[in-house]
């Protein structure tokens, strides 16, 4: 699974301003919401009952915000660089400032943990994430996240 197949170039955002998690979250679930015509409340929940078992803050500044909603027909996600890093519980202590959001299927077991584990291999090459929060904008993002040099360096 490739990062192009979750990721449509107008679910990237450059500059998301939210202070806290919380806000961040919101700030998604609406984001995804226009995109997936599920209401951003649903979305909200169920990111933040996900967030309940255990902060999704993978470390190194990264956040991968996840979970399975009724209504989604194909597993998508949403990339934000934050304008101000934000505490995100992470297991590292450090403040998050690059957020992979994934939504999946209700049904999507296994596929929903290749999306994840592609998410978080990707995200774990620092040469990447260098490049990511050097980024002008949406567009330079979206490039960087779905060239095939990041899904091979990652491979």
């Amino acid at each position: 699974m490739e990062i192009s197949e979750l990721l449509a170039p107008d679910a990237v955002f450059s500059q998301l301003k939210a202070a806290t998690k919380k806000l961040v979250l919101q700030e998604l679930a609406e984001k995804a919401s226009a995109h997936t015509g599920i209401p951003s409340r649903r979305i909200f929940e169920t990111l933040n009952e996900r967030e309940r078992l255990g902060s999704t803050g993978m470390g190194q500044g990264i956040a991968v915000p996840h979970g399975h909603l009724e209504g989604v027909k194909k597993m998508t996600g949403f990339f934000a660089r934050l304008a101000v890093p934000v505490d995100f519980e992470a297991m590292d202590d450090q403040p998050v400032d690059l957020v992979f959001l994934l939504l999946a299927p209700e049904g999507a077991g296994a596929d929903h943990l290749k999306a994840l584990a592609r998410v978080s291999r990707v995200l774990r090459n620092q040469s990447l994430c260098e490049k990511l929060r050097a980024a002008v904008d949406s567009a330079a993002l979206f490039s960087l996240l779905t060239e095939p040099t990041a899904s091979s360096q990652a491979a």
